[in-house]
């Protein structure tokens, strides 16, 4: 499968090729984004952003900034991997002079009780762990902090992250992402506490996809 180019730029407006989903701006503007079959038969559309243009992240960061300024956040926490590039354009967009970035690799001087399990969609069969750094402790406790990532799908990552601040006696004012892909992660983030939907704050939303019988993808949704 080549690269695609098209989903390397934000379109005012501009008709889907099949292979492809419009994810809408709130504006309207359009991110034409890849469709990546899963092993079920349905398929969600991928925005993988450290494959991204400098110009699509500097887009999504603006637009989340703009919608995350409104919980007054006074530092940046960025999910590790592709979180952390939004985390820390964002970051930069709110004014910030650095961001906290989590991590999987554990370093001699972490705690294991300052960490918790990980899996995401994208590696189901990897077991990780997500670590803070001790040394980042002091510029989050007190202080308005905002987790960022860049796709909210299933909702493990970022439950993973919220059990991690909540074992820093840390509570986030906003959870926010690039995209939310389907709305599985409603469940998860509702079985932590309800209030959690309502801080969930994200530029981008696409459905699961299911094909039609000519070769069209729709939401699965609308195709029962």
């Amino acid at each position: 499968m080549e690269p695609r180019d098209f989903w390397q730029r934000v379109e005012i407006s501009t008709s889907a090729p099949t292979d492809a989903h419009a994810a809408c701006f709130d504006d309207g503007r359009v991110l034409l984004l890849p469709i990546r079959p899963l092993a079920d038969g349905h398929a969600l559309a991928s925005l993988i952003l450290n494959q991204a243009s400098f110009a699509v992240v500097d887009a999504i960061a603006a637009d989340l900034a703009a919608k995350l300024s409104a919980s007054r956040p006074e530092i940046v926490v960025g999910l590790p991997t592709l979180g952390l590039t939004l985390a820390s354009a964002v970051a930069q967009k709110l004014g910030h002079g650095r961001y906290v970035p989590l991590g999987t690799s554990r370093k001699f001087w972490y705690r294991e009780e300052l960490s918790v399990p990980l899996s995401s969609i994208t590696t189901p069969e990897q077991l990780k762990r997500l670590y803070v750094d001790p040394r980042m402790l002091p510029l989050l406790h007190g202080r308005r902090v905002a987790l960022v990532d860049d796709v909210i799908s299933t909702g493990a990552s970022i439950a993973a992250a919220l059990r991690l601040m909540e074992n820093c006696e840390i509570e986030p004012v906003a959870l926010g992402a690039a995209m939310l892909q389907s709305d599985r992660w409603r469940e998860r983030l509702s079985g932590i506490h309800p209030k959690w939907l309502d801080r969930t704050i994200a530029v981008l939303r696409s459905p699961i996809l299911s094909k039609t019988a000519d070769d069209r993808w729709i939401d699965a949704a609308n195709s029962r």
